[in-house]
């Protein structure tokens, strides 16, 4: 079964195609700039040249209609035509009471709609999505994968909020947390890369991109995580404040005479690293202007890494044991100096990290260990593939073989598990940066220090 894996962000569109029969990705791609006259979408493959091009794309089913010609082209396509794609699975940030995959029906549509306050930044544009591939494509059948439904299992304790108990009963005022698409396929991997059963392990997996959430996972299963109701909650990221004192907002509401909506849009769009720097969100930018003096980009770098080792430590508290760290997403695939400074000092918990391997994991194509061989508990960098857990889900759905991942085995459980498209970039890659091979993990035996 050949299937379309998309992402639709507020002025994007990530997809895949992925090969299920063979277990392999087909071609990956990116729309940006979604509803401008100047888009741009990037396509690459096993074996083809990068494609890109620039032409105007008003809206999502034009956006999705591209990638559909971009994939059948005659010199940069996949497939011959649009009906060898057997399926489509959506990616939606938060789906609320959702648990698991589901076929999206306009009942499955409208709840969405209805909670698309808890991720205002996503979820709206994830449902413009749908919507779009259902009118382009419908003939197929139509999978929602939520974020949100890998931490179904939190107990109530962690998930709690300590507010008016009615607000939960009436409005299920809860933490919802996110990226949990991302924490499935890395919980999984680094069992795999232990050589333990996944409902073994315990882990603390930190996802850090322009959005950024950890996760204590407990017996392979999700316990506790950084994000909250909505995605504002937690780490300090690109354009989010994470956590601070509420109180804040409401002086600042007074003083400055703001209304709640700006407020909202502040908190969101308007803090975290950007915030502290005035200038940036991308961490590159911050840490090249870091580098040449700037005090306020060498301030943010220090927020950003100290929150996140206090919350690596207060979750190494709350699982008891830690068999790993890993580290994935843009900032943690590629962001040595943020996971050096969040790891030193950890030496009393088991944590010993290998400074040079460290600074070698600098690539999205590879697994890497950054720990010492002797570390009581290792520290992975593995590049996240949310498309294979879509994949694998709207697969097994349209097969009628589907359940929730306790009862459910994905193809990237197994150690021998390869993404050939992440291989074949990882050859060229390493031409250029040979330095990289002193992180890469090749055997199971590298990470047992044997």
């Amino acid at each position: 079964m050949i299937i379309l894996c998309l992402n639709c962000g507020s002025s994007s569109v990530k997809y895949s195609l992925f090969d299920q029969t063979n277990k392999r990705n087909i071609a990956v791609g990116l729309i940006e700039r979604v509803g401008y006259d100047d888009a741009q979408i990037t396509q690459e493959a096993p074996g083809k040249d990068k494609f890109e091009k620039t032409a105007p794309c008003p809206d999502f089913k034009t956006a999705i209609s591209w990638v559909l010609n971009t994939l059948t082209d005659k010199e940069h396509g996949v497939i011959k035509d649009v009906s060898v794609i057997g399926a489509a699975g959506h990616r939606v940030v938060h789906g609320g009471k959702l648990a698991k995959s589901e076929i999206i029906t306009p009942e499955v549509i409208n709840y969405l709609k209805e909670i698309a306050q808890l991720a205002p930044l996503h979820n709206p544009a994830n449902v413009l999505g749908m919507e779009a591939g259902l009118a382009v494509m419908p003939n197929i059948k139509h999978v929602v994968i939520a974020d949100t439904a890998w931490h179904q299992s939190m107990p109530p304790h962690t998930y709690m909020y300590a507010l008016p108990y009615k607000w939960y009963e009436k409005y299920q005022m809860r933490r919802y947390g996110a990226h949990g698409t991302s924490f499935l396929y890395n919980a999984k991997r680094a069992a795999a890369l232990l050589g333990k059963n996944p409902f073994d392990c315990n882990l603390i997996i930190c996802h850090i991109g322009n959005g950024a959430s950890m996760n204590a996972v407990k017996n392979g299963l999700s316990y506790d995580t950084s994000m909250g109701l909505t995605p504002l909650e937690g780490l300090i990221m690109g354009t989010r404040s994470g956590d601070f004192d509420a109180s804040v907002a409401f002086q600042m509401m007074e003083r400055e005479n703001i209304p709640p909506v700006e407020m909202y849009k502040i908190l969101n769009k308007k803090s975290g690293v950007l915030g502290i720097t005035e200038k940036y969100q991308d961490r590159r930018d911050i840490e090249i202007a870091a580098g040449k003096g700037d005090e306020r980009c060498q301030l943010a770098i220090e927020m950003e890494a100290y929150r996140m080792k206090k919350y690596i430590g207060a979750y190494a508290a709350a699982l008891g044991r830690v068999d790993a760290i890993v580290w994935t997403a843009g900032v943690g695939e590629r962001g040595p100096v943020y996971r050096e400074k969040a790891l030193q000092g950890l030496e009393y918990m088991g944590v010993h990290y290998d400074k040079e391997r460290n600074f070698a994991a600098m690539t999205k194509n590879a697994e890497s260990l950054i720990s010492t061989k002797d570390s009581p508990v290792k520290v992975f960098v593995i590049p996240t593939d949310e498309e294979i857990v879509f994949a694998e889900d709207v697969a097994a759905i349209c097969n009628g073989t589907y359940d929730i991942h306790t009862n459910f085995k994905y193809s990237f459980e197994d150690i021998s598990y390869r993404n050939s498209l992440r291989d074949e970039s990882l050859k060229k890659e390493l031409i250029k940066k040979p330095f990289l091979k002193k992180a890469i993990i090749n055997t199971p035996k590298e990470i047992l220090g044997e």
